[in-house]
C-alpha cells in the first residue's frame, strides 16, 4: 500500500509517499510559499533534490504540483493516481473530541473545524489541504492524524488548570498537549529498542526541536506533557517563551505600551532562545557564539537545559520513577553535549552517561547511557511521516 503523508501549514505543505509494507520513502518534498510566488522540492528516492518556482496561489494548486511531480514520466515515483491507496493527514489540535486518528468523514471534518479556536493558525491550514485533496483524489481514503491525540490519556490532576472551572465547562480550557505523534512513536520504539514491556514501563520523552516538548508516558501512554492549551507552555523554545508568570503579560503590556496580540506576538515570536540570546533561535547559532565567548548565547543554551532538566525531574516524580529517557527531534539527535549538560543534573538516580557515545552520536539510534547506569538514556530519531503512514494504514486496510 502507498500512502501519501500530507502536513499542511498555512504557506507550506510537507509531503511523503510511504510503501507501507517496506516503509520506504518512494518520494518527499514540500512546498512553500503557498499565496506569494511558489516552489516545489521534489526528490524521488535515489535522485537528486529538484526545485521548481511556480505560482501556487491555493493550496489546492500546490497538491495539483505534487500529484504532478509524483506522476512525472522521468523522476516520478508512480504512473499513475491509482497507485495511492490512501493519504494520511496531520492535524494539530483535535480537543477532546479526537482521542486517536480517524478517518476523515463529512462529520469529522466539522468536527475538526470546530477545533478552529484551539488552533487557529495550524486547524485552518489543515482543513485546507484536506478538502484541497478530497477534491483531487475524491475516492481515495483519507485519515486524520492529531498532534493532541496521543495526551489525551491524561488524567484530569494533570489536564486541569487552577482556573474557574467554567472556562473548562464552556471553552475546553486545559492542557491538550503537541507532538504526539512523535511522543507516541518514539515511546514505542523506545521500549522496543531497549527490549522492555511497553505496558510495564516508565519512559520520558524528550522532543527537542525549535519546538520542544517533554512527555511522561507510563504503560505505553502518555499521562503528562509540558504544552499546554496551546503548544507556547513548558520549555523554553526557539521563539517561543515557554513557562512565565502569566502577570508579566500586563507588566510588559503597561510599560510597552502594547495590546494583548501584541505582547502574545513577543511570547511566540521573539522570546525563547532568540529573546535570551538576541541573536537566533537556532541552536547551531547558539553554539557557534558561545564558543566565541558570547555569555547571552551560552546563557540561553544552559536555561534551555535547566528547563528540560526540570521537566524531566517532574515526570519522574509523575511516574514514581523511570526506566528510560529518550532524545529526540533536531536538536535532541543531534547535540551531545547539550544531552549531557541536561542528564548531569540526574546523579541522584543513578544516571551515568557514556560520553564517548554520546558525543558521536547523532540522528540514529543509540543507548548513549554508561553501562551500569539505573537509568537508560537514549537518542530515538523521530519519525512523524511514518507515524502517520502506519496510523493511516492501521484505519483503511
Amino acid at each position: 500500500m502507498n500512502v501519501l503523508v500530507i502536513n499542511c501549514g498555512s504557506s507550506s505543505l510537507k509531503y511523503q509517499l510511504i510503501n507501507s509494507e517496506s516503509e520506504k520513502v518512494l518520494a518527499k518534498g514540500l512546498c512553500e510559499r503557498i499565496g506569494i510566488d511558489g516552489r516545489l522540492v521534489y526528490q524521488k528516492a535515489g535522485l537528486d533534490k529538484e526545485i521548481s518556482e511556480l505560482a501556487m496561489p491555493t493550496h489546492k494548486q500546490a497538491i495539483q504540483f505534487v500529484l504532478d511531480a509524483l506522476q512525472n514520466e522521468k523522476t516520478g515515483a508512480i504512473k499513475d493516481l491509482s497507485e495511492i491507496d490512501a493519504v494520511g493527514h496531520r492535524v494539530v489540535h483535535g480537543g477532546e473530541k479526537f482521542s486517536s486518528s480517524t478517518v476523515l468523514t463529512p462529520e469529522v471534518l466539522k468536527a475538526i473545524e470546530e477545533c478552529n479556536d484551539l488552533a487557529p493558525l495550524h486547524n485552518p491550514a489543515n482543513l485546507i489541504g484536506i478538502n484541497a485533496c478530497k477534491e483531487l483524489m475524491p475516492n481515495v481514503p483519507m485519515v486524520g492524524v492529531f498532534d493532541t491525540a496521543f495526551h489525551q490519556t491524561m488524567p484530569e490532576k494533570a489536564y486541569l488548570y487552577g482556573l474557574p472551572y467554567e472556562y473548562y465547562d464552556k471553552y475546553k480550557v486545559r492542557r491538550y498537549g503537541f507532538h504526539g505523534t512523535s511522543h507516541s512513536f518514539v515511546s514505542k520504539r523506545t521500549a522496543e529498542y531497549l527490549g522492555l514491556d511497553i505496558n510495564n514501563s516508565k519512559i520520558i520523552v524528550a522532543h527537542l526541536g525549535n519546538g520542544a516538548s517533554v512527555s511522561a508516558v507510563l504503560n505505553g501512554k502518555s499521562i503528562d506533557t509540558s504544552m499546554g492549551l496551546t503548544p507556547l507552555e513548558g520549555l523554553v523554545m526557539g521563539t517561543r517563551s515557554g513557562d512565565i508568570d502569566p502577570a508579566i503579560m500586563e507588566f510588559i503590556a503597561k510599560k510597552e505600551n502594547l495590546s494583548i496580540d501584541e505582547v502574545m506576538t513577543v511570547l511566540n515570536k521573539k522570546s525563547g532562545l532568540q529573546g535570551l540570546s538576541g541573536k537566533s533561535s537556532d541552536f547551531r547559532d547558539l553554539r557557534a557564539g558561545a564558543s566565541e565567548g558570547d555569555k547571552r548565547c551560552a546563557a540561553a543554551i544552559e536555561v534551555f537545559a535547566y528547563r528540560v532538566a526540570k521537566y524531566i525531574g517532574s515526570y519522574v516524580t509523575a511516574m514514581n520513577g523511570v526506566d528510560a529517557v529518550a532524545f529526540t527531534a533536531g536538536i535532541g539527535e543531534n547535540v551531545g553535549k547539550l544531552r549531557g549538560k541536561i542528564m548531569s543534573y540526574f546523579d541522584y538516580l543513578g544516571v551515568k552517561m557514556n560520553d564517548e557515545v554520546n558525543f558521536a552520536t547523532m540522528a540514529e539510534e543509540a543507548v548513549i547511557s554508561a553501562d551500569d547506569s539505573k537509568v537508560k538514556v537514549c537518542v530515538i530519531p523521530t519519525n512523524e511521516e511514518l507515524a502517520i503512514c502506519r496510523e493511516t494504514v492501521a484505519l483503511v486496510k
